[in-house]
């Protein structure tokens, strides 16, 4: 047993003790809390034959709300601040999880307690967050194999182990292949084109490993740069080829990280599992959980949606290729051609410059203008935290109290791309929210993002695009912590289904096109001047410039992922590439080179926990465009429809179906046309 009062995972600590946690503590503090979680399971299913709430999942919840926030800081800083120590023992501590995990859902006499509290007198008595929790509980049983004989549990067991294991391999091949690749400039002219921020963020990179001169890399802020703005149309190839064959057979790293193996075996046991649970496929078995009733219903909003954008995009492009031609006389458009022309043809035919709207939107504006922008809309006051214990120099921690003084929820927020920190952004749960015998437990949510850091006494100057990723984090934030659900099986993003939970992510977005908002979050990083109007005019211009491309990207990605889901043969293997070539020829209008290998980099399906599920992602923003059509009707900050939101959406987390509380909320089911119409595609 280990001592209890000097491992940081085992202290009854408010937050995650992150300077005190050692690879060394970790895997000692997860197998003795899953020892302890299941000592609380046995002795509560021995203890009586008349389950309740309390004497059965109450005490389970409470079990596993310990394990979860030890295994969370944990999870956290694999991902963040990874190491070689770090890895080791977080991947030690993968199988132990999934084995209780699966252990848990086929447990047939803890099956038949929840049926027997479903079955009593006392279920009807339960408020409805609570009746959620056992129905999805049922369900999820069925979903576990518990129903499958003692041969196949086992198989289903090392499936469960075996997946976890591959997607995090993926994962580290991409995090190590990202970092393996750089290039050092010696010359200056080689960079030409690049902003200064650009090249004071290289020049930043290069001394931080001593050298001399100026570094690009494949984090994503430099990647970005090179792609959009440097006039060297060879460095743009290389850097394109090097990112884009990340992990994979092909580029610069051929076979270093490849992970074409991880793909195919992770494909193979996806159909496999499905196929043991009494599903077709793994498509099937992904919309047990989703707002979508069957595969079909997907392939149909996909492919209507595809139909609605490929004139829209097929123009796109067609106008990019002709204004490279007539501009800059290039004939024969490449993939590493298309972000820097697409910007020369923005700056040409909009007078709009990226570079430009940056300055206006330093993060010492847009942070605050955020948090502005939510106490408008639901009456909010955030305010910082001073002291608090951090992975890195550059996290800092927030609290949430409503109108009425009420501690809603706290966050930590670590926003610059570095070595060793996967790329992305999200938001991800450090501790949800439960009733307790004296209190309520406070959410606290961990908001990650992957922007340029700032370059001596210049702050973070942040894209457009970037403002969006950060308002759609935040959602994703707010939703979590503003839950009033005191259940966590359905507190904040648990329990809601997949395909929703990205709605008040994508909802939020929608205010950093509106004036009114943006007034609170622009400010010139030298003068503090808003963003002036002429600029603001320029980027609503601009805003659906090359949207149809940009829609049919988004649903070459969503058709890949359940179509190599839905189609999957075991005779035949993944085929991931020939599913990928022909979801193109269906709806995408350029066709990348061949050594282009974006799956191996797609972690999202690979890796997340958007497998068969990436359509989410536009199912969603047919909800949030429909919902923020309400506040086009009403205002950007009516407070009935701001605390409308809030009530209907935020604060019932996964307590009810999200079809239903979608209608509470806006008087009827959604509609497509708020969609189209903020893309600018016709209904």
């Amino acid at each position: 047993m280990i001592d209890t009062m000097t491992n940081p995972l085992l202290k009854d600590a408010a937050l995650p003790l992150f300077s005190q946690i050692k690879p060394e503590h970790i895997e000692p503090a997860i197998t003795q809390l899953l020892a302890e979680a299941r000592a609380v399971v046995n002795q509560h299913l021995q203890a009586t034959a008349l389950y309740t709430w309390e004497n059965l999942i109450e005490p389970l919840e409470n079990a596993e709300d310990r394990l979860n926030k030890a295994w969370s800081p944990v999870s956290h800083l694999n991902s963040v601040v990874n190491s070689d120590g770090l890895r080791e023992a977080y991947n030690a501590c993968l199988p132990k999880l999934s084995a209780y995990s699966t252990e848990m859902g086929q447990n047939d006499q803890l099956f038949n307690a929840y049926q027997v509290i479903a079955n009593s007198d006392e279920f009807t008595t339960l408020d409805i967050a609570q009746q959620k929790i056992i129905h999805n509980a049922l369900r999820d049983f069925k979903l576990s194999g518990v129903d499958l004989d003692s041969e196949k549990k086992q198989r289903y067991k090392e499936i469960c182990q075996e997946l976890s294991r591959l997607a995090s391999n993926y994962e580290e091949n991409l995090l190590d292949a990202t970092n393996a690749w750089s290039k050092l400039i010696r010359d200056e002219q080689d960079l030409a084109g690049l902003p200064e921020s650009a090249m004071a963020q290289a020049k930043q990179t290069a001394e931080s490993r001593n050298e001399e001169g100026w570094m690009i890399t494949l984090q994503f802020p430099s990647y970005q740069a090179v792609m959009t703005y440097a006039d060297d149309r060879e460095l743009r190839r290389e850097h394109y080829e090097a990112f884009s064959t990340r992990a994979s057979d092909q580029g610069p790293q051929a076979g270093r990280w490849d992970n074409s193996l991880n793909m195919e075996q992770i494909l193979a046991l996806r159909h496999e599992k499905a196929r043991l649970l009494g599903f077709n496929n793994y498509a099937e078995l992904s919309l047990a959980t989703k707002m979508a009733g069957k595969p079909d219903d997907v392939m149909h909003f996909l492919e209507d949606l595809a139909d609605r954008s490929w004139r829209q995009a097929r123009k796109d492009l067609a106008e990019l290729r002709e204004y490279a031609q007539q501009h800059h006389g290039i004939k024969d458009l490449q993939s590493w051609d298309l972000g820097y022309y697409s910007e020369k043809m923005r700056q040409h035919y909009y007078q709009l410059s990226q570079e430009e709207v940056k300055t206006y939107f330093p993060i010492t504006s847009v942070l605050p203008g955020l948090f502005a922008v939510v106490e408008k809309l639901y009456g909010l006051n955030i305010s910082e935290i001073g002291a608090f214990d951090s992975w890195h120099p550059d996290v800092r921690f927030f609290q949430i109290h409503d109108n009425a003084g009420q501690l809603r929820g706290k966050f930590y927020i670590d926003l610059y791309a570095r070595a060793k920190k996967r790329g992305g952004a999200w938001m991800d749960d450090c501790v949800g929210r439960k009733k307790t015998n004296d209190a309520i437990q406070i959410p606290v949510a961990y908001l990650t993002c992957n922007f340029t850091p700032p370059t001596g006494d210049v702050p973070a100057l942040l894209s457009h695009d970037e403002v969006i990723t950060l308002f759609h984090e935040f959602g994703h934030g707010l939703h979590h912590m503003l839950t009033k659900v005191d259940y966590l099986g359905v507190s904040g993003i648990n329990g809601v289904e997949w395909d929703a939970v990205e709605l008040p992510s994508q909802f939020m977005e929608n205010w950093c096109w509106e004036q009114e908002a943006l007034a609170l979050i622009s400010g010139h990083y030298q003068t503090g001047e808003p963003l002036p109007e002429t600029l603001f005019n320029k980027m609503l211009a601009a805003k659906n410039f090359q949207a149809g491309m940009i829609m049919v990207r988004q649903l070459e990605f969503s058709l890949f992922d359940f179509r190599i889901h839905q189609d999957y043969d075991p005779e035949k293997g993944g085929r991931i590439y020939e599913v990928l070539e022909q979801v193109r020829d269906q709806v995408a209008v350029v066709q990348p080179p061949k050594f282009n290998r974006f799956a191996h980099g797609f972690s999202h399906i690979f890796a997340g926990g958007y497998a068969a599920g990436y359509y989410s992602y536009k199912w969603a923003e047919v909800l949030s465009s429909d919902a923020f059509s309400l506040f086009e009707e009403k205002g950007i900050f009516n407070q009935e429809a701001g605390k409308a939101f809030l009530t209907n959406i935020l604060e019932q987390g996964g307590s009810q179906d999200a079809m239903d509380l979608f209608i509470k909320f806006r008087g009827r089911k959604p509609t497509i046309d708020a969609l189209l119409r903020h893309n600018g595609i016709a209904a």
